[in-house]
């Protein structure tokens, strides 16, 4: 396996442009999801108000939203026409609508209807502008009825016990900022990550099949295809194993994201991720023996990980169906290890499912390495 193991450095060393383009491409990934969300959220999203009243309510509810961090209000129309006009084009992404009469409606104790349009088309935009405009009617309204009371002649006190007889205490466990950029990098980088390893591993052996160096590999490795297999995807395990960890150090370390559990333990199943992810590739293309076929399934294979794993839309709501392919990926059972680990602090009591099923990957590997000598013993016999 030692021999295996340089021979395959040594085709680093002669053709580097695959791992440098690779590597390249992770930092790239990296620095693209740390600075595209730099301050957590997206922050003074364009929205509009049309303001048909033209009274003082009206414009100070207009100050109070634009005074607000996570919208601006870009402009004030007089009418609906022209701010859905406005959204069409893209300029805003939810808007105001006061009708004309509101303030007298208060004063006669009546109720007013706002209309609140929001361009979900833009989910994240659309979602956080209506959280924010959904926010502000509702201190509007519970100001504009704190007024009604006080003219009623009640106290501050028991005005605000009617508005809002229960107060809640909110605790986001995990991610007190409700930060993107965290809930974003430390799933979507490993799994960049393990999925450039997976294509990259199938890669590498179609292209022994391609070049026909099958022969010269195997007998590298005395004829034995574990060690073969074993030998040529070593040195890329140790590579992505290492942009991984790097990657982990910094988001936890400088960054700052948190981390409340064992670092040494996070850190194993990072380097379990990458590993599982190789025996996932070795399996598929030492099954199929084709490279351009293994390449193709691995891609697919791959590319289905970051929507099955679990970050993005909660597995336990996807079909059953669904729920049970997800197991496949090696990525879901990190982000469960992370969830543990990261966010409440737990050891490998709790995670060692997680452990257990991503060593298992090893037997994909020893699957893989069965076919792939078969397909070698087959080429062989053809040969004489």
């Amino acid at each position: 396996m030692i021999r295996v193991f340089y021979r395959e450095l040594r085709r680093i060393w002669e053709r580097p442009r695959y791992v440098i383009i690779l590597t390249l491409g992770i930092v790239f990934s990296f620095l693209f999801f740390a600075t595209l969300m730099n301050d957590g959220q997206p922050q003074k999203l364009p929205v509009a108000v049309v303001d048909m009243d033209g009274t003082y309510l009206s414009r100070r509810i207009c100050h109070e939203l634009d005074a607000t961090q996570g919208v601006h209000v870009a402009a004030v129309f007089d009418n609906h026409t022209e701010a859905r006009k406005a959204m069409q084009r893209g300029e805003i992404f939810a808007f105001y609508e006061i009708p004309q009469g509101t303030y007298n409606e208060l004063l006669q104790f009546h109720a007013p209807h706002f209309g609140l349009y929001t361009n979900t088309a833009y989910l994240l935009a659309g979602m956080l502008s209506y959280r924010q405009l959904a926010t502000m009617g509702m201190m509007a309204a519970g100001a504009v009825q704190r007024e009604v009371y006080r003219k009623k002649g009640y106290t501050d006190d028991a005005a605000m016990g009617l508005i809002q007889p229960v107060e809640f205490d909110t605790h986001p466990i995990g991610n007190p900022w409700i930060s993107y950029k965290i809930y974003l990098m430390t799933i979507i980088i490993p799994a960049i990550i393990a999925f450039l390893a997976l294509v990259h591993t199938s890669y590498l052996i179609g292209r022994e099949w391609e070049e026909k160096t099958v022969r010269s590999w195997m007998r590298k490795a005395g004829d034995n295809p574990l060690k073969a297999i074993l030998g040529k995807i070593l040195p890329y395990t140790f590579h992505y194993s290492l942009l991984a960890l790097i990657a982990n150090l910094i988001m936890f370390g400088p960054m700052h994201f948190p981390m409340k559990g064992s670092w040494p333990l996070l850190m194993l199943f990072t380097v379990l991720l990458i590993f599982a992810a190789q025996c996932a590739a070795v399996f598929i293309a030492g099954s199929l023996g084709d490279p351009q076929l293994s390449l193709g399934i691995t891609g697919v294979y791959g590319a289905l990980c970051f929507s099955l794993c679990g970050f993005s839309f909660p597995v336990e709501s996807m079909p059953r169906v669904l729920t049970a392919v997800s197991n496949i990926y090696p990525i879901r059972h990190y982000y469960l290890a992370y969830r543990d680990i990261a966010i409440f602090g737990s050891g490998l009591e709790h995670c060692w499912p997680q452990l257990c099923t991503l060593l298992a990957f090893g037997v994909a590997l020893i699957i893989g390495t069965y076919m792939f000598n078969r397909h070698y013993q087959e080429m062989e016999r053809s040969s004489i």
